[in-house]
């Protein structure tokens, strides 16, 4: 079979792989427990279900214009000006479906084949098939002093005369770390410095805690004009826990704007009518359910930051905001592939490898469950990496022998 040299060079996404791995294991009576999922276990805004509810009981579900509803877009007007203090136009805005259409279709707007795209270490599993998925580039770029946090220094290193663009995905997926306002500054002065296009991945900005707030990067722009090239994407998937109803959207120039809509009128037409409905309702009710989701997210980072205080050899950043912790278990096993396919095979627990967010060692954990699974499943965990702990584990009704040992740093051993 001949297939394009741009799908032989995508890989799956592992994070989708997963949860189809847990789905099969579940539906066959496995006692799975799925911490590698991105998915609030919240109910969406019920504004949102009842928004969705009165439209599909019209009948009449029809087409809408390629870059979205009137109604959603003043909706992202009123949220773009309280939460980044700044008036946009309706032709600054493109709604997509979630986004994640949102940073590709971004990406095919601007790239050119072979032009590069910087973004920090690790990062979200999409951002590099994204890239190459345009034909262009795609350039990771590791903190040098080690830490889940990036440099401006390491990322000016790493612009040439091919970079188009930078990735900046705060507070991040998968570490969880919000990026400190000096580091945003100096992302913006850089890159209106040097030309470079800047997208924001702004997906987590209000699933921030301890009180926190994330840098709005327009405050340290100097270009507001129509020839920015400060690009923010956002949507409601996280925030109003709307993952299954897949709207995104962007804010840019009206001239990006324009040449987005055009490349999204061709690929999906635009985004479905009813989930923009229901995103409106979501965006215009009470907010409630987005401060209930946030305070029971900081109670499961909580939890789940004591319990890995119990490992030996661990090491983990507190997250400052998300449902992700990404961990260092290299000190049991530094293949984190290795480790991960161990957890599920030998205590059913999902977890993501590191390495498929450019880091290996680290196994990326969702807090997004219930309390109960991060307890047990970190309990299954210590169970089959301690060398020391007892033979026996019983999960439910299920006993579980020890007929391993885990050498520490190298991995399962007979």
């Amino acid at each position: 079979m001949s297939l394009s040299l741009i799908g032989r060079s995508i890989s799956q996404s592992a994070t989708l792989k997963l949860n189809e791995t847990a789905a099969i294991l579940k539906a066959k009576g496995e006692p799975v427990i799925h911490l590698g999922g991105g998915e609030p276990k919240s109910k969406p805004p019920v504004e949102a279900l009842v928004s969705a509810a009165g439209l599909l009981n019209t009948g009449e579900v029809r087409y809408t214009a390629s870059d979205g509803i009137p109604a959603l877009k003043q909706a992202i007007i009123r949220y773009t000006e309280q939460y980044y203090q700044r008036v946009v136009a309706p032709e600054n805005i493109i709604a997509s479906s979630g986004a994640k259409q949102s940073v590709m279709v971004a990406l095919q707007a601007i790239l050119n084949p072979q032009e590069e795209v910087i973004f920090p270490v690790p990062y979200w599993v999409s951002y590099p098939e994204m890239v190459k998925l345009c034909g262009g580039i795609p350039v990771p770029v590791t903190s040098e002093d080690g830490s889940l946090y990036p440099r401006i220094e390491d990322l000016e290193r790493n612009v040439t005369t091919y970079t188009k663009a930078v990735i900046i995905n705060s507070p991040n997926n998968p570490s969880g770390v919000l990026y400190p306002a000096e580091f945003i500054q100096a992302v913006v002065e850089m890159c209106e410095k040097r030309g470079l296009y800047l997208i924001m991945d702004d997906i987590y900005h209000r699933l921030v805690f301890d009180g926190k707030i994330p840098p709005n990067p327009y405050s340290f722009s100097k270009d507001l004009s129509d020839n920015s090239k400060l690009i923010i994407i956002n949507g409601v998937s996280k925030t109003y826990a709307m993952t299954g109803f897949r709207i995104g959207w962007t804010i840019a120039s009206k001239k990006l704007v324009e040449v987005m809509t055009n490349i999204q009128s061709h690929q999906t037409s635009g985004p479905a009518s009813v989930n923009q409905f229901a995103a409106v309702a979501a965006l215009n009710g009470v907010q409630t359910s987005v401060e209930s989701l946030r305070l029971k997210l900081e109670n499961n980072r909580n939890i789940l930051m004591a319990r890995l205080d119990g490992f030996d050899g661990v090491k983990a950043t507190k997250p400052d905001g998300t449902f992700y912790s990404f961990v260092d278990f290299s000190h049991y096993e530094k293949d984190s592939t290795k480790l991960a396919q161990y957890l599920l095979d030998k205590v059913r627990v999902v977890t993501v490898p590191g390495v498929e967010f450019g880091l290996e060692g680290y196994l990326r954990m969702s807090t997004a469950g219930a309390v109960k699974d991060i307890i047990d499943g970190m309990e299954r965990i210590q169970w089959a990496l301690d060398p020391d702990a007892p033979n026996e584990l019983y999960i439910g009704d299920r006993k579980l022998t020890r007929d391993w040992t885990m050498a520490v740093g190298g991995g399962e051993s007979a």
